[in-house]
């Protein structure tokens, strides 16, 4: 096994119309345990978007219903998802447009399949550590990830590892209905026994050293069958 391949997993999503392409980098990014989706048009590429809400989104230029560029200017105004540019131009003036409209980084086709794993995993790192170092705040709540400190209204808050990392989420993800699904993927990683019902418990839990009522949310709000959103209003 590689060293790459022992890094941690990655939900990846890639918008490209050339399906040979979705279809070998899909099986190339299992063997590093990476699980990758595939949509050939803008319009299924933003369902799936907001369905999967992936770790990265890969991104090519030249699309069949709307230009690469536009679609990258689009979803950075709504997530905070990584992203990497596709181009078979390799223009310097597309890779500097594609960086100003807040693409992560920049791949021109055609390119090793290997050389996109390393990218993925080095735009990864650096949104890790962006995130890590920056305070989440919100309506007199503070998040700290690195010191894994929370703050309400100037008073600490004393969370388990599994409430601290389902209220980040929830902040990091504000305004996006997360699915029950999607947080058992997301909190699986610190306890292997989490279900549906378990994901309600904590969420009531975490409500209640909030002082957040479920009727009138400051904070969380439920999603009758969607799941969970953050509602407070961030801090810059």
């Amino acid at each position: 096994m590689t060293t790459a391949a022992k890094l941690e997993n990655y939900r990846i999503l890639i918008i490209d119309d050339d399906v040979n392409l979705n279809a070998l980098l899909t099986e190339y990014f299992q063997g590093f345990g990476h699980t990758l989706s595939s949509a050939t048009t803008a319009a299924a590429g933003r369902q799936q978007l907001r369905r999967e809400l992936p770790d990265l989104l890969i991104l090519d230029v030249m699309l069949p219903d709307t230009d690469g560029l536009t679609l990258c200017r689009e979803f950075r105004a709504e997530y905070d998802v990584p992203i990497i540019m596709l181009t078979a131009r390799g223009e310097i003036a597309d890779k500097v447009m594609g960086l100003e409209l807040g693409a992560d980084d920049y791949v021109a086709k055609p390119f090793e399949p290997r050389e996109l794993v390393a990218r993925i995993q080095s735009v990864i790192r650096r949104t890790q550590d962006r995130v890590k170092n920056v305070a989440l705040v919100c309506d007199g709540l503070r998040v700290e990830a690195e010191t894994r400190r929370v703050e309400l209204d100037g008073n600490d808050v004393e969370l388990t590892t599994m409430e601290f990392e389902l209220l980040k989420d929830l902040m990091q993800s504000r305004g996006r209905v997360m699915s029950r699904d999607r947080l058992i993927e997301r909190l699986r990683g610190f306890d292997a026994d989490v279900y549906d019902r378990s994901v309600d418990m904590l969420v009531s839990r975490l409500r209640e050293k909030l002082g957040d009522d479920p009727k009138r949310p400051r904070f969380i709000r439920t999603v009758r069958m969607g799941g969970y959103q953050f509602v407070g209003v961030m801090s810059k």
